[in-house]
């Protein structure tokens, strides 16, 4: 830490917190913040939480062992959740409707602000980041602004599709009881699966008592909602009874991998979510191997945190109040429909399309409750639509007169809202949608449909991505915008509006209207543009090969 001082020279420190990480490399706690703190001493300003009683005492110890030597130079900024003497004490945090709103005291004036996250990690950070805006000079409202556009930041945890119909959540890089609190919520975040089953190895060297440790490691399972303990390891074993008492708690104990590995198949594990979590002595990579779906001798993986990345690249792009439809059709263009569509609602887009109404089926039975807009519904599919409250795309006269039968001959149709559907404008690309002369008939007949309710009204751009174009592409634009101003002046009511998809995006955003469409920008490179690219990150298997396609003109890797 003292060479990184040099090198780094910060002028803001922020101590965030101690734990039990990587404790053997230390005599005790005390000394593992005295070595952090080393690379603070040359600081303005230090932000911390007193309640951290090892960083307070280790500060309050720097301070009197080196203010001979003057090298401690830093002032303090504190926070306290427990009603220490701090700078920015913490008088409540509510959570609710996956939001939190912390509330605080500075300068004897109460401050607020609201995060879109509930998990503690994420307020712990954000209280953090909280104090360094104020250290900085921003205002409040500024602050509070911008804390609620944060969006969530992938972590290592790798999120694959495994045997039987389960989820396998690979966490195996290491073992400590902050990185498997982590884990564990992240596991809690899955919601396509009812079922949790955590599988642990030993924590190594953890510079606590094996008991008190099993204890904390017991009590957080139970505190997480854990529904099946698989463990490895004989510390583990030694100390199962901790975990057996929890008679509600099926567990298995189990010495080594290799006997797991013996003892237990893929057949054991159904419709559930699995979090493989292990330090590396325990070859847990292994165990993942056996989980791990294999249809096909090559495999394509999909990097989550880079579709991620690419998600707020897009963000950055866009007007505060603009929302996004993220396109999901077609099994999320062969990455994974489930898995990306829940990747997506985490990081709280607004609204989904499929192609066809089995897609959308398959993603509430995975438990995605973002509204989700059906692009080709059929007829026969209309009642089963109802049933799991999606959306259909209307772009004919035919369509809107079976739909709106369909609507009619349920039974309890007087007992609901109007049902949502999203209106197609033709505005050039000429394969689906209403064009400016059906607008009359359009308008008289949603009038007279009192169960029918426009949510959207978008169109495609034909050549967004086509510099020859550009021209043709505005007319579009124009036209459209003439279109659903009609309608909403007919109609009587406000509805959303969108016509950008991802190259229309980055060339047209004066046309992001109330929302846009991000589809293959989410996972693929448009060379057509020139900006800073989002990319997506693709391994290919085979039995012999393993390669990233790479070149001059692209990313690194795609």
């Amino acid at each position: 830490m003292e060479a990184l001082q040099h090198i780094i020279r910060p002028t803001i420190g922020i101590f965030t917190n101690i734990g039990p990480a990587h404790d053997e490399g230390f005599l005790n706690r005390q000394h593992k913040v005295k070595e952090k703190l080393k690379l603070f001493f040359n600081t303005d300003i230090l932000i911390y939480c007193s309640d951290y009683q090892e960083i307070t005492q280790g500060i309050l110890d720097s301070r009197k062992s080196h203010h001979d030597e003057n090298n401690v130079k830093f002032t303090s900024f504190t926070w306290s959740m427990q009603g220490n003497e701090a700078d920015l004490p913490i008088r409540s945090v509510e959570k609710k409707n996956g939001a939190t709103t912390i509330s605080a005291v500075h300068h004897d004036e109460p401050i607020a602000i609201t995060i879109p996250f509930t998990d503690d990690a994420s307020i712990e950070n954000a209280i953090h980041c909280w104090a360094s805006m104020i250290c900085l000079g921003c205002e409040q409202e500024r602050i509070q602004e911008r804390m609620q556009e944060l969006r969530q930041v992938a972590m290592r945890l790798e999120l694959k599709n495994a045997v039987n119909n389960c989820s396998l959540i690979n966490d195996s890089y290491n073992s400590d009881l902050h990185s498997l609190s982590i884990a564990l919520d992240f596991l809690n975040q899955q919601q396509q699966h009812a079922r949790k089953t955590l599988i642990l190895s030993d924590i190594l060297q953890s510079g606590m008592d094996e008991q008190e440790l099993y204890q904390q490691v017991s009590r957080m399972i139970q505190q997480k909602g854990v529904d099946r303990f698989i463990s490895v390891g004989q510390a583990l074993s030694r100390h199962q009874a901790l975990f057996k008492s929890n008679n509600e708690l099926p567990s298995s104990f189990f010495s080594s991998t290799n006997q797991l590995l013996n003892e237990l198949s893929a057949d054991d594990f159904q419709n559930e979510g699995i979090l493989l979590k292990g330090a590396r002595a325990f070859g847990f990579e292994q165990i993942g191997n056996l989980l791990e779906q294999k249809v096909h001798e090559t495999v394509l993986e999909i990097d989550l945190r880079a579709i991620a990345n690419n998600l707020n690249v897009y963000h950055g792009y866009l007007n505060q109040d603009t929302r996004i439809m993220a396109m999901v059709k077609a099994f999320s263009y062969g990455s994974g429909s489930y898995e990306i569509a829940n990747l997506l609602q985490f990081h709280r887009v607004d609204y989904l399309a499929v192609a066809y109404a089995d897609e959308g089926v398959a993603l509430r039975k995975a438990g995605i409750t973002l509204p989700i807009v059906v692009l080709n519904p059929e007829r026969r599919s209309f009642a089963t639509m109802m049933h799991h409250n999606l959306e259909p795309e209307i772009y004919s006269r035919r369509l809107l007169e079976e739909y709106e039968k369909a609507v009619f001959e349920r039974e309890t149709v007087a007992d609901v809202e109007p049902f949502l559907i999203h209106l197609m404008l033709d505005t050039g690309m000429q394969r689906l949608g209403f064009e400016e002369d059906d607008l009359t008939w359009l308008v008289e007949k949603l009038k007279d449909s009192p169960y029918l309710q426009v949510e959207t009204a978008f169109s495609h751009l034909a050549a967004s991505g086509d510099d020859g174009e550009i021209a043709f592409t505005r007319e579009q634009i124009d036209l459209f915008d003439r279109m659903s101003n009609e309608l909403m002046e007919q109609l009587g009511y406000f509805f959303l509006r969108h016509i950008l998809n991802s190259g229309g995006i980055l060339r047209y955003p004066e046309a992001q209207y109330d929302m846009v469409r991000l589809g293959l920008g989410m996972i693929s490179w448009n060379r057509g543009v020139r900006y800073k690219p989002p990319f997506l990150r693709l391994k290919i298997s085979r039995p012999e090969k393993r390669w990233a396609m790479a070149g001059k003109e692209r990313p690194s890797t795609i």
